[in-house]
């Protein structure tokens, strides 16, 4: 979105809020998938099927987790924390960036941005964060077996999911701050489907070097701290496995971690080319970056709970269950999921 179509005549009908010289319009308008809007109704289907996976299974965890004392060991109340995690990442996104592509509905109000902004990179900090403590606890449950309950007791897992949450809200609360004190000199379509905040930031008409700086600063430190520990633990666990006498010892270890090596691929790949591409991917297509975007946001809360429903038979016996009920719905809402497909494409070609 070029700077002449943020000053169109309906930016000119839209109010602008005054703050001496700092001027920051009253709303902004989220464009969804720049280049790719007239598909925005088809590509939300396949969103909002993630979403509702991603909900109702991280819901079926929490559940399972509270009501099984035979999970209340520290690795499941790690997962436990991510799929709370999972769950705030991709509320606070979804529904708006779904009324967007199914409802033109783009208008978000500006300090709803900032703060649709916060939780977005707050609680991916907070992930990243459960991630990097998960690894811990696969390194002490490898390494030091016998001290795994006395080293990882309650109090040092909720000391440490604390430390964790309070790292995102003083890393990342400046990110609203900076944005807030930014002249946007009436430029208000964002060209994405969510508040990112180099999203926001570039529609600014001011110096934004200090944004620039301070969220290469936030992302070396979150990042680079918690892919540093995660890469020792399992440098660590890799050497006391490969001690263990007998390759059946060997390949228990390694299944035990396999869960969570997953789940952090599905993490930090579409994270940091996300990250990338808005900084220095000037020659990505926005589409590309946006729908990868999109996909960063969904597929780790849509994963998490499938790889560690597949691993425990509790948890894997409740989303059986849960997949019985979704059939049963499927199978008497079809003629009426149809029947919205077909309304829609004649609404969008005919």
């Amino acid at each position: 979105m070029t700077n002449a179509e943020t000053k169109s005549p309906l930016c000119a009908m839209l109010p602008v809020n005054d703050s001496g010289a700092q001027q920051h319009p009253a709303f902004f308008l989220l464009v969804g998938i720049p280049g790719l809007e007239w598909a925005q109704a088809w590509i939300a289907i396949p969103l909002c099927t993630m979403y509702v996976i991603a909900a109702l299974g991280n819901s079926i965890i929490l559940y399972v987790i509270k009501t099984e004392p035979r999970l209340q060991e520290p690795m499941y109340l790690f997962l436990a924390m991510l799929a709370i995690t999972d769950l705030v990442l991709s509320t606070s996104t979804v529904p708006k960036m779904l009324a967007v592509f199914w409802l033109s509905a783009g208008a978000i109000d500006f300090h709803a941005c900032l703060a649709q902004m916060f939780f977005i990179h707050a609680f991916s900090s907070v992930e990243s964060g459960v991630l990097m403590a998960m690894a811990l606890d696969r390194y002490v449950a490898i390494c030091y077996p016998l001290q795994h309950s006395a080293i990882l007791s309650l109090q040092a897992i909720g000391t440490l999911g604390s430390l964790v949450l309070l790292r995102a809200v003083l890393l990342i609360s400046p990110f609203a701050f900076l944005a807030n004190r930014l002249p946007y000199c009436g430029h208000q379509f964002i060209s994405h489907s969510y508040c990112e905040h180099m999203a926001v930031v570039k529609l600014a008409c001011g110096n934004i070097r200090a944004n620039v700086v301070y969220g290469l600063f936030v992302a070396f430190v979150v990042v680079g701290f918690d892919i540093f520990i995660i890469a020792m633990s399992y440098v660590m666990i890799l050497k006391t496995v490969l001690r263990l006498p007998s390759q059946e010892a060997r390949l228990k270890a390694f299944g035990t971690c396999a869960s969570h090596i997953c789940v952090i691929l599905s993490f930090y790949i579409p994270a940091l080319f996300t990250f990338l591409t808005h900084r220095f991917g000037h020659h990505v297509q926005p589409h590309v970056h946006i729908l990868l975007a999109n996909f960063y946001l969904l597929f780790p809360p849509m994963l998490n709970p499938i790889v560690y429903g597949v691993k425990t038979k509790e948890i894997r016996e409740r989303i059986h269950l849960f997949k019985m009920c979704l059939q049963l719905f499927y199978m008497n809402c079809k003629p009426l999921i149809w029947f919205l497909l077909y309304y829609k494409f004649c609404v969008t070609f005919l």
